[in-house]
């Protein structure tokens, strides 16, 4: 399916006619059906064009939706890999209900994979994974596991591939998993890091909790085969 810009616009009303769908520092806006942060997100998937883009945790799937309508306007489609063990509940742990939430958004062409990246790495579904261009990296925010979520997926993108990494504006404290079980997120720990690395390029968009584009310069050297990241 192609839709026009305005058919895109009524999608992301209703998308943000859930509440759960409006949080998480991705700076929505009701009012005016603004997406947010997720304009971005949609464009990049639209102007990369791949056929692969990688998910690693979303609280009621906001990321992976909007990237799953990405794919969907393009015309040569394509698929999200959504990875999310639902620690936080168990919003995600039923498949036939997860099918049927991201179904009520017309988003058929989500996968999910009920498990931490630890576990996906070891499956069949990550052996088999071919060349992804968009890895949106927002699972458990420790500095470790941030770098082994990157690690995991950085040399499976293509040459046009970008990683993406939210809460990365700042360090700070999480409860998400409930008030007894805070932790310290360090994303931009680990996003500092990668700045004293010259083999990558590194760009901040420090709106609401913040998202940080990462993109490894020597792809554009190494690949020469004119092929993109589908």
């Amino acid at each position: 399916m192609n839709s026009s810009a305005a058919d895109v616009g009524d999608w992301a009303a209703r998308l943000l006619e859930n509440p759960d769908l409006t949080r998480m520092g991705h700076l929505q806006r009701v009012e005016d059906a603004n997406l947010g942060l997720g304009w971005i997100y949609y464009a990049l998937a639209r102007v990369i064009r791949t056929r692969t883009i990688v998910v690693i945790g979303s609280y009621r799937g906001f990321v992976p939706l909007v990237f799953a309508r990405a794919l969907t306007d393009n015309l040569e489609g394509g698929r999200v890999v959504f990875i999310d063990p639902s620690l936080v509940d168990d919003f995600w742990k039923d498949p036939k209900a997860v099918r049927e939430y991201f179904s009520g958004f017309d988003a058929n062409n989500i996968e999910h994979f009920l498990g931490t990246t630890q576990e996906f790495a070891r499956s069949e579904a990550y052996r088999s994974l071919e060349r992804v261009g968009i890895v949106f990296i927002d699972g458990y925010h420790s500095e470790e596991q941030a770098r082994f979520d990157y690690e995991t997926f950085k040399d499976r993108l293509g040459a046009d591939g970008v990683t993406l990494f939210h809460d990365s504006a700042r360090c700070h404290i999480s409860r998400i998993y409930g008030p007894d079980r805070p932790y310290e997120c360090r994303v931009k720990c680990f996003i500092d890091q990668l700045r004293l690395d010259a083999s990558v390029e590194v760009f901040d968009l420090p709106f609401d909790q913040g998202v940080t584009m990462v993109r490894r310069r020597d792809l554009r050297d190494t690949e020469t085969t004119g092929e993109t990241s589908r």
